[in-house]
């Protein structure tokens, strides 16, 4: 039921007048008339008896004053409450969020976050960046932070955060550990513990080889940067990790004829509107850009 059509007849019932209801509704008579005319309509009852010039309420029309009051006084709570609430940030946010940006990038993110925003509750769930890419694709979740895919869905909006370099990398004791740099014919001859196929970054590798038409000779692989890491490092093979990974552990050997990289960073669909815990986080994710 129309709210303009309600409020014509509370004026209307008010003033017993369609004249003094249109005068103070700023409306034509006709008009009010046919407000009327609709409620009547859609309830299939009487609200008023016109006999001459004079109007009254019919048992319907007595009965339909407090409810329609009572309609329009919800109606305008409902809008007071949603209008007090469209700027404030709190609420339940969930967010997928890769293995390695969970251990490696988001404490410091996570903090800044719940410091500014007390009120939003987090829901973390922690996936490989290809399984949170399609939940976003599919609709079921609102903001993914993870490994940005080498070709990016028209549908989906991407926001860089952090550049991630990558680099060669064998242990101290590795056959290649003595060599000042190294290219991808050297590292094909040698067993390699990389990061599966299925995902970007073994998608970014494999594509790297391909075009040189190499073949790699994969002794280990995982989907989990640390195992890669622990692998490595103690000589089963060379391997291809974010340069903020190495330690003590690994030597990075400079490649000679190839430049490794991935990109981290936030995604969401562009067709989804996004809470404002959602906007405030991505904030939230720029400042660290």
């Amino acid at each position: 039921m129309d709210t303009q059509n309600l409020k014509a007849f509370i004026s209307v019932a008010r003033h017993l007048s369609f004249s003094q209801a249109a005068e103070e509704l700023h409306l034509t008579q006709p008009a009010i008339s046919k407000r009327i005319s609709l409620i009547e309509q859609d309830l299939g009852l009487a609200l008023f008896d016109r006999i001459g010039r004079r109007v009254s309420l019919t048992e319907h029309g007595e009965r339909l004053i407090p409810l329609a009051k009572d309609i329009l006084q919800r109606i305008e709570a409902t809008r007071d409450e949603l209008q007090q609430t469209s700027t404030r940030v709190l609420g339940r946010l969930s967010l997928s969020i890769s293995h390695h940006i969970g251990l490696h990038r988001l404490p410091p993110v996570l903090k800044v976050f719940t410091l500014s925003h007390p009120d939003v509750s987090l829901d973390i769930e922690f996936t490989d960046s290809e399984l949170a890419y399609d939940a976003v694709h599919r609709g079921e979740i609102e903001l993914a932070v993870i490994t940005l895919a080498p070709q990016q869905d028209p549908q989906i909006h991407t926001g860089l955060i952090w550049p991630d370099p990558l680099c060669v990398a064998v242990s101290l004791t590795h056959t290649l550990a003595d060599r000042e740099s190294v290219d991808l014919a050297t590292l094909s001859e040698h067993a390699a513990i990389l990061p599966n196929r299925s995902t970007y970054t073994g998608m970014i590798i494999e594509s790297l080889f391909a075009q040189r038409q190499l073949k790699l000779s994969i002794g280990m692989a995982t989907n989990y940067m640390e195992t890669i890491k622990s692998m490595a490092g103690i000589g089963l093979g060379w391997t291809i990790i974010p340069e903020s990974m190495l330690d003590d552990e690994l030597i990075k050997l400079p490649l000679r004829d190839a430049t490794l990289h991935r990109d981290l960073g936030y995604i969401h669909h562009k067709n989804r509107h996004l809470s404002n815990a959602a906007m405030a986080f991505i904030e939230t994710l720029e400042t660290f850009a």
